[in-house]
């Protein structure tokens, strides 16, 4: 299994295809995916955190993790977009979890659960309509310091 680097596009309509509760991304910073010989069995689209408190500016959020369940294939991407952010100069990188989830490909790639939250909605406080279409439950916050 090797990463590569994949555009926004592509990795969006992997995540369409896949994912088991989102849809695709809006923008990004960079993407991965990761292949098995010819093929592409998984995807990390990493981009500016989506709580504005987060965005510090050398905060940098994996908003998508898509694979096809491949073995280790999770644990491979957390570790690489950690190490591309930590080369692009960020000093802490995140990503939120389902709340049920076991966070076991975190661990894995040496990322520690930092917080619970409790879900819902955001309100529409600057004009500009929000999401609906994402799941509202609450989510574990997992990081890693770079």
């Amino acid at each position: 299994m090797i990463i590569v680097p994949i555009t926004l596009r592509k990795a969006n309509a992997y995540v369409l295809e896949r994912h088991r509760h989102h849809k695709e991304s809006r923008g990004h910073k960079f993407s991965i995916g990761l292949m098995d010989g010819d093929e592409l069995i998984g995807v990390a689209i990493c981009g500016r955190p989506v709580a504005r408190g987060s965005d510090d500016g050398f905060t940098l959020e994996v908003t998508r993790m898509c694979t096809n369940g491949a073995k280790n294939a999770c644990s491979k991407l957390y570790g690489a977009s950690a190490r591309i952010a930590k080369e692009m100069g960020y000093k802490k990188i995140q990503t939120y979890i389902l709340e049920d989830e076991p966070g076991i490909s975190l661990k894995a790639a040496g990322w520690i659960f930092e917080a619970a939250t409790t879900g819902g909605n955001w309100k529409h406080t600057d004009g500009k309509p929000r999401r609906t279409d994402q799941p509202t439950v609450p989510k574990q916050r997992w990081a890693k310091h770079l």
